[in-house]
Parts: structure tokens; sequence; C-alpha cells
């Protein structure tokens, strides 16, 4: 939220180009609303947990436990694990190699995936014999089942890793200035685009938003509206009309988060300031609207992919009748997180370990 504010709102924009100063100062306001978001966010999933069956909720709350006080300690105890979280990942950033809060957020992530897995295979305490024979109806696993869904989840992390680390390279070539004897400049280079500038921002933001109707719905339903039932049904089992507003949320997203974070004026701009132009376009207005062009091309590609790799698990829950716990593996948000950190993270110790002279992660 507050990337996106840094871009539009003049006063965090100043702050954002004072430096680390000014990161400090937007660091600490982030801080402060992480915990007025999670105070709300608190609100809502403890109601959901105490609420009676009844009443749309889970029912967790035993008998005299209903409401009270004990909602408030609840939500404050929540909040206060947040702070926690948040205060670990700081850390991690200042002592560590940095993505302290995303490294946190993937461990979670991957810290499902035994319990996933023990739903397919674990049967009644034992390994499920259906695994070793061909066929199955329904919901019941068999051999093809737990082979399509190995390549399946294979296919879609190279898929990801792909898309994540793909760019269109616009190529540029810098004046050529005579000195003396000596000609310089001259050189070819790029401009790296990537294919998901983005990133899984977009995706985060849909599904985040698209909670706000769900449990709009879910208090609709209780009045005795048969459309209020219906929509809720359908935002709770993700049908078809929750897959079109992600679908459509995710290029909203995609496009709006690029242009904010990539303004093609100021890179060609910069490029006319350095000496520098694109082979076939006059510098100024003519490169910043073959960029826009260029971009707007590659970011429909890119929301595209997400829209895909967002609406995989559903697609693989109800085809395959798998537990969404496992489906969730094969796309959405957390497959994007694990992968987006996972290729940052190793980046990262690279650059540390070129620093220090020793070899990087993927040399020989």
């Amino acid at each position: 939220i507050f990337q996106l504010l840094a871009s539009v709102y003049p006063p965090l924009e100043k702050l954002k180009k004072e430096g680390e100063s000014g990161q400090k100062k937007i660091n600490e306001y982030t801080r402060y609303a992480t915990v007025v978001i999670c105070l709300i966010q608190a609100f809502f999933v403890v109601r959901y947990l105490m609420q009676s069956r009844t009443s749309g909720g889970a029912g967790y709350a035993a008998a005299g436990y209903e409401a009270g006080w004990y909602w408030t300690v609840m939500i404050f105890t929540v909040t206060a694990g947040t702070v926690f979280l948040m205060w670990i990942g700081e850390q991690i950033d200042e002592y560590g190699v940095g993505n302290g809060i995303s490294l946190i957020i993937m461990a979670g992530i991957v810290a499902r995936f035994p319990s996933a897995m023990g739903q397919l295979v674990i049967d009644q305490g034992g390994i499920n014999p259906n695994l070793f024979r061909l066929g199955g109806a329904g919901s019941q696993m068999s051999f093809e089942k737990l082979v399509v869904l190995m390549m399946l989840f294979v296919g879609v992390v190279v898929g990801v890793i792909a898309i994540t680390k793909g760019q269109r390279r616009i190529p540029t070539q810098s004046a050529k200035h005579v000195r003396g004897r000596r000609v310089y400049g001259g050189t070819r280079q790029y401009i790296p685009l990537r294919v998901n500038q983005a990133g899984v921002m977009p995706v985060i933001f849909a599904s985040s938003l698209l909670m706000v109707p769900m449990f709009l719905f879910n208090m609709l339903a209780g009045t005795g509206w048969g459309w209020a039932e219906t929509m809720r049904q359908e935002f709770v089992t993700r049908g078809y009309i929750y897959t079109l507003f992600y679908i459509g949320l995710i290029y909203f997203f995609c496009y709006f988060w690029t242009a904010i974070q990539f303004n093609p004026k100021e890179l060609a701009n910069n490029l006319k300031d350095n000496g520098s132009f694109i082979p076939g376009y006059r510098p100024g207005k003519r490169t910043a609207e073959y960029l826009e062009k260029v971009l707007m091309r590659i970011t429909y590609v890119g929301a595209a992919f997400l829209a895909v790799v967002a609406v995989i698990p559903t697609l693989i829950q109800s085809s395959l009748e798998i537990p969404w716990l496992l489906a969730s593996f094969y796309g959405g948000t957390g497959l994007l997180i694990v992968v987006s950190v996972a290729l940052d993270l190793i980046q990262k110790i690279n650059s540390h370990l070129v620093m220090r002279n020793y070899p990087g992660l993927t040399e020989d």
C-alpha cells in the first residue's frame, strides 16, 4: 500500500526521495498501518471463528465463550503476534540477507506442504493402497492421478520461474563522441523490461479485495435473501462469478501497478540526457510512446499468466477432486510468493558471495 502511495501521494513521494532517512519514516508509517489493518482483519477472523455454524461461522467457540471480552483478548492476541512477526522480519532485514517478512511468509507456506501431502498419501493412519493401483473413481486417489499431479506441479513451477525471469530487451545505442584522436560511446546496450513487471502484487490485492464481498454476502445471507445466499456460495466455493471477478481485478492491478512503478517518459528523458537512443525512434516523445506500447503488450501477457496461475488451484481441485490445501500449491498467491522469494534470495546470497570473493551458488 505504501509503495503505491509513495508514487501518487506528494508528501510520501518527497520522503521517498530523501534517501535512507525518508525510508525510515515510511517504514514507521507502515508499522502503524499494519497494526490498524491487523485489528480490523482480526475482528473479522475472530467473528468467523466464534460465531455458530447456523450464523455462518465456524462454530469453534465453547459454551459461554461466544461473546464478551473474550473477543477483545483474542483480537489483541492476534495483533500482538503479527507485530512480533513484523519485528522478527525487520531483524532479518537488518542482520540477515533481507526480505525478512517475505521469508517468514514463504516459510509459513512451505510448512503446510507436508500436511497437504499427508492428506494425499495417508489413509486411516497408513499409506493409501490406491496410490499403487490404476484407476480410481471420483475423489479416490490412484497411481495415474499421482503422476499427473507430479507432472503438473513441475510444469507450473517451471512456467512460473520462466515468466518471473522473462524479459523483453529493448536495444539502445549511445551516440559517438570524438575527442582528439579517440572515439567515445557508440556502444550497444539494452533496457530489460520484465514480462511480469508487477510481480505477485496484483494477485495479493485481488484476493484481498475479494474477501470484502465474501464477508458482505455472508452477513446478508442471514437476512433470508436468496440472491445473497447464491452469491455467498459462489464466493465460498470459488465459482464462475468469483473467478471472473478475480481475473478482472488481476488485469486491473497489473496495469495499475505497472503504470505507477514504470514511467516511460522519465526513462525516455534519461536516455536523451545520457546521449542514448533506441534505433529507429527519435529521442523524447517517440521513444516514450514506443516504450509505453511495448510495456502495454508485455503487461497483457504477464497479466494473462498471473490470471492462469491464480485459477489453476480451483481448476485442479474441481477436475481431480483433491483437497484444497494440496491444490493451493499448484498456483495462486502461495506458489508465486515462494518462487519469487526463493529466486530473490538466491540472487542476494550470490551478491554477498561475490562481494566477499566466494563462488556463487550457481557457479561450478
